[in-house]
């Protein structure tokens, strides 16, 4: 019987590194896998999937429009080959009906498939694919990392380029260390209140 796997975590959590790993382990046993991740993570020219610590893997693009569960099983027909496991990376960009079609996949195949991503974007609200996750998935984990202070981080926070806290704006904005960092509720709430009134600041030395 397969299961549907939900691994999230912040930023810098190395939720890449640990699906990297897996599918290492499975190359290894002679287990068939197969690594997907959305295309709307543009970051690489080529179809990998590529960790931090500078480990990668070939992966298949996951396009906005395509129906997961006609994809896999035509390829599994054509193949004559069921995957033992999925591995989808940066799943918080999964459609609602994508993390359901996944969830199909899992019952008629017995498939595995474990997707990893974050929880919630720079506003604390969940991703879409994130949410669908947590209320389809058999199995949801949490790969927890530290913040600066020695908390468990929660909120992955926008940031400008002079650092400052960004509250508005599009939900995604691709980037990495130059645009977000890991913070726990509270360091978050603090830098929020110092970057409003380094901005007040501004603003009123601008004005005399």
């Amino acid at each position: 019987m397969g299961k549907l796997y939900f691994r999230y975590g912040t930023m810098g959590s190395a939720k890449t590194a640990l699906l990297l790993t897996q599918a290492y382990n499975f190359e290894e046993r002679k287990m068939q896998y197969l690594c997907m991740k959305p295309i709307i993570d543009n970051r690489e020219k080529e179809n990998v999937i590529r960790s931090r610590i500078g480990i990668e893997r070939k992966c298949t693009w996951i396009y906005a429009e395509m129906d997961l569960y006609e994809y896999l099983k035509n390829m599994f027909e054509k193949t004559l080959q069921v995957k033992d496991w999925i591995l989808i990376d940066e799943a918080q960009f999964l459609s609602a009906q994508q993390v359901d079609q996944l969830a199909r996949i899992v019952d008629d195949y017995g498939v595995n498939v474990v997707c990893y991503g974050l929880r919630t974007d720079f506003q604390t609200h969940l991703f879409e694919g994130s949410r669908r996750l947590f209320e389809l998935a058999d199995s949801i984990d949490e790969i927890k990392s530290t913040c600066s202070c020695g908390r468990k981080t929660i909120v992955n926070a926008r940031i400008d380029a002079q650092g400052n806290i960004v509250t508005d704006g599009n939900q995604v904005e691709i980037g990495g260390d130059d645009k977000y960092v890991a913070l726990c509720r509270r360091c978050w709430r603090n830098r929020r209140i110092e970057s409003s009134e380094r901005n007040a600041l501004k603003f009123a030395s601008g004005s005399d």
